[in-house]
């Protein structure tokens, strides 16, 4: 994992390997940025996407293990609990085309990943919402 930043933009390379949440929570931490929007592309060999079923307040994760395109990664930093929370989602596309997409959880990077996050001057918390069931933006 490889970075440079312009400004307030942080270009990052995602090298073999590289786990995407967990790179990217890092640099965030270590860079001290509070608020931010990502969006990437790049190619990964495992991922963990989920959906969340608003009726049931229930949460659904599935691994995929295959090689995949991230034809959309995009997402936003925030802050809860005074650490760093993502929420990002992707879409994955395989060698057939077919696409598959959902909050991603994780993903193992299986050549590369180019994302941005361009940070915002300001500072939004996140508050858990027993009504939605999900971490919103506590404004």
């Amino acid at each position: 994992m490889e970075y440079l930043r312009y400004d307030s933009r942080l270009l990052i390379r995602l090298d073999p390997g590289d786990e995407v949440v967990s790179a990217l929570t890092e640099i965030c931490t270590k860079e001290e940025i509070p608020l931010g929007i990502i969006s990437g592309i790049g190619a990964v060999n495992k991922a963990t996407v989920g959906l969340f079923n608003p009726v049931t307040k229930e949460y659904f994760s599935t691994t995929l293990e295959k090689d995949f395109e991230i034809t959309n990664l995009t997402g936003n930093v925030s802050q809860m609990n005074n650490e760093v929370y993502l929420h990002l989602h992707a879409t994955l596309a395989d060698i057939e085309h077919n696409a598959f997409g959902g909050h991603l959880n994780a993903a193992t990077v299986s050549a590369t990943a180019e994302i941005w996050i361009d940070i915002v001057d300001g500072f939004v918390d996140r508050e858990f919402s027993e009504t939605i069931g999900l971490n919103l933006l506590k404004f």
